[in-house]
């Protein structure tokens, strides 16, 4: 275990480079915004992370009973996981941030796809931050 990354992973480092191509600047793993998402754009409030299909639960109810070995470690490591990403998806929708969860497979499979909704949620929070700063008369 003390050999997988937390940090910089295959994934993050195709999807930072795909946004870093279209123009899109952001920060890597921020202390300072909560959950220490994996990319976030401060100016937009967007926080991504990207979950790893094993350590995140994807399709957890299906797939859980195929844990062979070590099942009473990894079934309450995978779950406490699961609700960590819930908790921390709650205290950043609550600080204003849209946050944006994507599984290894979608980036993996198709960056494109991934980037183009990435490119969409800036958009939507832009507007919506707008609308904010503006005075009600």
């Amino acid at each position: 275990m003390s050999r997988i990354k937390g940090k910089n992973t295959s994934i993050e480092r195709a999807l930072s480079r795909a946004l870093w191509h279209k123009g899109i600047r952001f920060r890597k793993n921020s202390s300072s915004v909560f959950g220490h998402p994996d990319i976030s754009i401060k100016k937009y409030r967007i926080a991504i992370f990207c979950d790893g299909d094993f350590w995140h639960g994807y399709d957890w109810e299906n797939r859980k009973d195929a844990i062979k070995s070590r099942r009473e470690y990894w079934i309450p490591k995978i779950e406490r996981n699961i609700a960590k990403d819930e908790e921390t998806n709650h205290i950043l929708s609550a600080m204003g941030y849209k946050v944006i969860r994507i599984w290894e497979h979608e980036i993996r499979n198709d960056i494109d796809d991934v980037v183009a909704m990435i490119m969409r949620a800036i958009e939507e929070q832009r507007i919506n931050l707008s609308h904010q700063d503006k005075p009600a008369f």
